[in-house]
């Protein structure tokens, strides 16, 4: 979707068809021919968040669409009232949209506004025998955002990052066959090679066995597709500071190996790369947006899969670091190679860390599809991460590692084990085997297994949702400006 700025009036750009919001108690800023006005007092237009309304003034069609009480807009009601905007605009046969910016709102409402629509406006259709539209056609190719003052920078940027969890999605999305690990490991050399400033090595099974990376190798051992250990680094004019480390989790699928999952809903473990995708995205986004941050970023790629080669439950494995670890259940494998590219990342130079993946079912019981889950060793830099999510709109919520949970995770055998059995606290004593392999460096860890995909917004309703490519943009940016 093409997506620009302007300072003209609604009624002056081009667009055939213009998006005005209602508030409570407030009428039409700029009516035409007393057309708009007239569909709020006849009661068809109303400020109930999401309601819409059509009119046809001036030569274009309007959207009139609630946004509730004043007080009470944010970015995230932007976003929603964008989407359903965007989803009339298609049935309507729109080709070119404008958003008509509400008068005196928060800086960050023009950005939120690209948001719900490019979010909205995104299909996955390439396994499609025929890729065609439903009758409402393919919906509008333009999107203009009218604003009094200059917003240009914020819809650019707005544009570049939604734009970036568009293609999180497509590789979310993408069936398991087709998104191998190998393929995870292709996308993101191409991707490196059309961004100026970000660099890429990709490393199969020989190369992850002779790092030393036990955990990681132990997982893939029972795939016969490659896995793929992939390094980026980002490096932009202007980048100072110690290097942001962002590391994710991408199981293409996750059977549970051995420890085989239930076969109801095992195919959306198709959606256990979800981590490797933010990450991924969150760099392309980094480096087109040219932030004067140094990335190393780092993504684990493997199936977990039973055979009689698999991981076995009683096994003991060697992480990178050296740590012994004991396997409880084959299905904790996400920690395990997160273990390993943790330890991997702080080698490369990282400064801070923060790591994402879908781990546990239990983040989904506890916070459902409103937060990702929040774990750290460091408050400042927990604060950082919180601070990040409330302003992209991706919130994550703190909880805690406890000494505790720490200690469930003692093995007779060797060092750790990868689980206890009793399944407590399960998301916090996830977060307690990984903290051990941050060492010292302040360490994040966003468990996205409740907002990666199926999140019910209107502008990511079913499949992959992209969660965590805003959140870890916002967060460079913020680091960049501390620098």
């Amino acid at each position: 979707m093409e997506v620009s700025a302007t300072q003209a009036l609604p009624a002056d750009a081009e667009a055939d068809t213009v998006v005005v919001g209602l508030f409570e108690g407030e009428g039409i800023a700029h009516d035409v021919d007393g057309v708009l006005q007239g569909r709020v007092d006849a009661g068809e237009a109303r400020a109930k968040p999401k309601h819409l309304a059509v009119a046809h003034a001036g030569g274009r069609r309007w959207i009139l669409v609630g946004l509730g009480a004043r007080d009470a807009f944010e970015p995230e009601r932007a976003r929603e009232a964008a989407a359903v905007a965007h989803g009339r605009a298609r049935e309507l046969g729109a080709e070119r949209l404008c958003w008509e910016v509400p008068h005196k709102v928060d800086d960050a409402i023009p950005g939120a506004l690209v948001e719900g629509t490019v979010l909205s406006a995104y299909r996955f259709d390439r396994f499609k025998t025929r890729p065609a539209d439903d009758e409402a056609g393919a919906g509008p190719a333009a999107l203009i955002v009218s604003a009094h003052h200059d917003v240009a920078g914020p819809v650019e940027r707005a544009r570049v990052v939604t734009e970036a969890a568009n293609r999180a999605r497509d590789l979310q999305n993408a069936p398991p066959n087709d998104l191998t690990p190998t393929r995870f490991g292709a996308v993101a050399q191409e991707l490196a090679g059309d961004l100026e400033g970000v660099e890429v090595a990709v490393e199969g099974r020989e190369g992850i066995v002779a790092r030393g990376m036990g955990c990681f190798a132990a997982v893939a051992q029972g795939s016969a597709e490659e896995p793929a250990l992939i390094t980026l680094r980002y490096d932009g004019a202007g980048a100072g500071g110690p290097p942001l480390g962002l590391v994710g989790k991408a199981v293409t699928f996750d059977s549970g190996g051995i420890s085989l999952k239930p076969a109801a809903k095992m195919s959306e473990m198709k959606f256990d790369m979800s981590g490797g995708a933010a990450v991924l995205g969150a760099v392309a986004a980094i480096a087109r947006l040219r932030l004067p941050v140094p990335v190393v970023a780092v993504i684990g790629a493997t199936e977990n899969l039973p055979s009689q080669s698999a991981l076995k439950p009683g096994d003991v494995v060697r992480a990178l670091d050296g740590t012994t670890v004991e396997i409880i259940n084959t299905d904790a494998e996400g920690r395990l190679v997160l273990a390993d590219c943790l330890t991997h990342a702080v080698r490369e130079g990282a400064a801070r860390l923060v790591d994402v993946a879908t781990l546990t079912g239990a983040i989904v019981t506890a916070l459902g599809s409103t937060y990702c889950g929040l774990f750290a060793n460091d408050d400042p830099w927990a604060g950082a991460v919180t601070a990040a999510g409330a302003a992209s709109g991706e919130r994550a919520w703190r909880l805690p590692v406890d000494r505790q949970h720490t200690e469930l995770l003692e093995s007779a055998t060797a060092d750790v084990a990868n689980l206890h059995e009793n399944r407590k606290a399960g998301s916090s004593v996830a977060a307690a085997f990984l903290q051990r392999f941050a060492g010292d460096v302040p360490w994040a860890h966003l468990d996205i297994a409740g907002v990666a995909w199926d999140l019910g917004r209107p502008y990511a309703s079913k499949g992959g949702s992209g969660f965590g490519v805003r959140l870890l943009v916002e967060l460079a940016q913020a680091e960049a400006a501390r620098a």
